[in-house]
């Protein structure tokens, strides 16, 4: 069952200012082994991820106000967990990284949990339970990361596993071998007031006949509202997923914005982010028209996004739905925006809510910055 756990961050934005993203849509390589996911380049993944941590890490331009670095789903190394933390751990006060590891199996998962216990005792007890009850530690993982530079410099460290398979691990699936997640963190930054999540692609969309995930994330906030006056600000869903504009995700979005079942007032201002792996992923289920990439922010139809319409990203309202979508393309690129500060638009000024800073594409190992 899908159980929301809160986690309290000691993180200080800068007052008055918006904060700024690095969404990383990148290429992911999978291969099949005996019927399980792999990566099939991990040292190729490694050198894409880490050219991007240097460069953040480098902070070159307005670079140095990054406040989110997401990557795609499955694509970290197991073997470079350690040596990506040591990297992180340079990266400025108040930044927040999240990244999706590989495939791994329920006994390294187990093992993560155990090394950062501090942060993960909800799921640590979780996976526990599910061996002592029989799970064996041979079932395939898929899980994310969130690491968190707090104001202080404390570097922690937190996982989340996914609760459903995607597209081609529901095909090897089919007696539901794969580790399903039950803890879904909720961070709360504390003095800076701001609340997000992170899902895995389809934990998005997925529901059975006892619950919703989104539904219970909608529940959440709204208790989170009505019990404290704060909002879920940031909903990051982060995918590999060669139909990431599927009518399930825009019928969960059409949902989520409308507040057509009930009033929501908790999730109103939420931005929702989508950070895809670009066209030149491949996956043992790859055909040469898959549509990978298109990485998108949605926001709420009042903050009102004008239709733009240029060569590296579009604003639209997603198929007349209740929302504003910045929409990316399908290349390999870096995605540098700012999300809204302020909830409500202030009548007596003209600054969009989403702003994109700049886009990078690759240049042989390091990125360039294009002009647009």
């Amino acid at each position: 069952m899908f159980q929301i756990v809160e986690k309290q961050l000691m993180i200080k934005f800068p007052l008055m200012r918006h904060l700024h993203v690095l969404s990383c849509q990148i290429p992911n390589f999978l291969g099949r082994n005996d019927f399980v996911y792999c990566l099939a380049e991990p040292e190729q993944n490694w050198q894409t991820i880490h050219s991007i941590i240097i460069l953040v890490i480098e902070g070159q331009g307005n670079l140095k106000k990054v406040n989110f670095v997401f990557f795609p789903e499955a694509v970290l190394p197991y073997q470079r967990v350690s040596e990506v933390l040591n990297l992180l751990d340079n990266f400025r006060p108040n930044t927040i990284t999240v990244l999706g590891l590989g495939p791994i199996n329920l006994g390294d998962y187990g093992k993560l949990l155990q090394q950062f216990s501090t942060d993960n005792q909800e799921a640590l007890d979780s996976v526990v339970e599910d061996l002592y009850s029989g799970a064996t530690e041979t079932l395939p993982v898929n899980c994310c990361m969130v690491v968190v530079k707090e104001d202080d410099g404390n570097q922690r460290v937190f996982f989340e596993a996914k609760s459903h398979p995607f597209s081609g691990e529901e095909t090897t699936d089919s007696d539901h071998n794969l580790y399903r997640g039950k803890i879904f963190p909720l961070f709360r930054c504390q003095p800076s007031c701001y609340n997000f999540m992170t899902l895995l692609c389809l934990d998005y969309a997925y529901r059975d006949i006892y619950q919703s995930n989104i539904n219970i994330i909608i529940e959440k906030a709204n208790q989170l509202f009505f019990g404290t006056r704060q909002k879920l600000d940031l909903l990051a869903v982060i995918e590999c997923n060669p139909k990431p504009e599927h009518s399930a995700f825009g019928d969960i979005a059409n949902g989520f914005y409308g507040n057509y079942l009930a009033c929501a007032p908790g999730i109103d201002d939420t931005v929702t982010i989508f950070c895809n792996s670009s066209e030149e992923t491949i996956t043992p289920d790859h055909v040469p028209d898959g549509s990978y990439g298109y990485s998108s922010v949605l926001i709420h139809k009042k903050h009102k996004l004008k239709p733009v319409q240029m060569a590296e990203y579009s604003i639209d309202n997603f198929n007349n739905r209740p929302l504003g979508r910045l929409r990316f393309n399908k290349a390999t690129r870096l995605h540098y925006y700012s999300l809204p500060f302020f909830h409500d638009l202030d009548p007596r000024t003209t600054r969009t809510p989403l702003k994109v800073h700049g886009i990078f594409c690759p240049d042989q190992e390091s990125w360039t910055r294009i002009k647009f």
